[in-house]
């Protein structure tokens, strides 16, 4: 089967996850051979009537799995046998009928400019019968998905989706229900892997015949638990780690132009940008130090990017520093000696040293920030002409 310019679909398989989805299986599975005779369905513990239709079907490869393990399972078993058979590519597509087969097509064409792009099919939310509780939980996912990665996105949950699985070997993840396919996208993200979106139609059944095996409670309480881990770990590894890796002469150099010298922001603005970046990168608000520091920014009017990368002073070899200057500072307020190891193994022994520290990172971020705008005007003054 050919899809543009010649080329063929060798490279390309679909994986198909499936739980008890019987009364559409038959004719996604039909619309999908149409354009790519490579199928993989993965049938997830399914008990209706799943395995008679699969048995009606030639030439594809089938996954049984006993009992019901997850989207997420049955993805990275699909993943695992397309790897295995010499796949490039995979292309996932759910088996509840909600897109259309023949768009396939559109993924593969995507894939032929960038090869190595992560696609996401975005759909549209406008379209009939789309159920209202999509639309938040895909703007609920696509805020935190921006947080851990940087990347905007318009669809973060859509199921249909091409992977270029050479670049995905060995990621591990620790979900395995619907809250994988917002992992993958993140730790692909993070490997440097570029995400993207391309429109795809999409259709929903009226509510009364549509099904559907995501449990509200369950499934939501399981993504908020994933983002708040994500959002830790981008916060203290991921940023942090790209910030590092950002410092190049260039990369400096396009940064001071755009942001210092060419900047129609006065001297003081940018000075007290710096120093409040400086306030919340010292600030005892660890996992959320970034996060408060745009927010203050904002609500101050002040150079958000200025702010982020002041913040950053909290990276991995200054802790060290910034933790005795705070119990330091503490200790000088409190009139006691630094207790940066608590005494005694005791709730008062702790509390104390907790004060203390609490007193001090205070104290430390208010001093070092006020001193680093103070620095930054003055250099500002003697190095930069504002521009009127």
């Amino acid at each position: 089967m050919i899809f543009k310019n010649g080329k063929e679909m060798g490279e390309y398989v679909v994986v198909i996850p499936t739980f008890n989805n019987g009364s559409t299986l038959r004719e996604v599975l039909t619309g999908v051979m149409d354009v790519c005779g490579n199928v993989i369905v993965v049938n997830d513990g399914s008990s209706d009537n799943t395995y008679d239709i699969l048995n009606q079907f030639d030439g594809i490869e089938v996954i049984t799995h006993n009992k019901n393990r997850g989207k997420g399972a049955a993805l990275n078993s699909g993943f695992r046998k397309a790897y295995d058979l010499g796949y490039k590519y995979a292309i996932t597509i759910d088996s509840d009928g909600q897109h259309y087969p023949q768009e396939i097509k559109l993924l593969c064409d995507a894939s032929l400019n960038e090869p190595e792009t992560l696609w996401i099919g975005s759909r549209d939310f406008k379209s009939d019968n789309m159920p209202g509780k999509n639309s938040f939980a895909n703007r609920f996912s696509n805020f935190w998905f921006k947080l851990e990665t940087g990347i905007t996105l318009e669809d973060t949950q859509s199921g249909f989706r091409l992977y270029p699985l050479e670049r995905l070997k060995g990621i591990r993840t620790l979900s395995g229900r619907y809250e994988f396919e917002l992992e993958i996208i993140v730790r692909a993200a993070w490997r440097n892997v570029v995400v993207k979106n391309i429109p795809v139609s999409v259709y929903y059944p009226p509510k009364e015949i549509r099904i559907s095996h995501f449990k509200p409670f369950k499934d939501f309480a399981r993504i908020s638990i994933l983002n708040t881990v994500l959002v830790f770990i981008a916060l203290l590894w991921w940023w942090p780690l790209k910030f590092i890796k950002w410092f190049s002469r260039e990369n400096i150099r396009n940064f001071i132009k755009k942001h210092i010298t060419e900047s129609k922001e006065s001297n003081l603005h940018i000075a007290k940008s710096v120093g409040l970046g400086l306030f919340f990168g010292i600030s005892p608000l660890w996992g959320y130090q970034m996060i408060a520091a745009v927010a203050a920014a904002h609500l101050l009017k002040l150079n958000k990017v200025i702010v982020l990368v002041a913040s950053n002073i909290s990276i991995p070899p200054m802790i060290p520093f910034i933790l005795y200057g705070s119990f330091a500072a503490g200790a000088f307020i409190l009139g006691e000696p630094i207790s940066f190891i608590p005494t005694q193994l005791n709730l008062n022994s702790i509390s104390d040293s907790l004060v203390q520290y609490l007193t001090g990172s205070i104290a430390f971020a208010t001093v070092t920030g006020i001193i680093g705008m103070i620095i930054a005007y003055i250099l500002l003054t003697v190095f930069r002409k504002e521009k009127i």
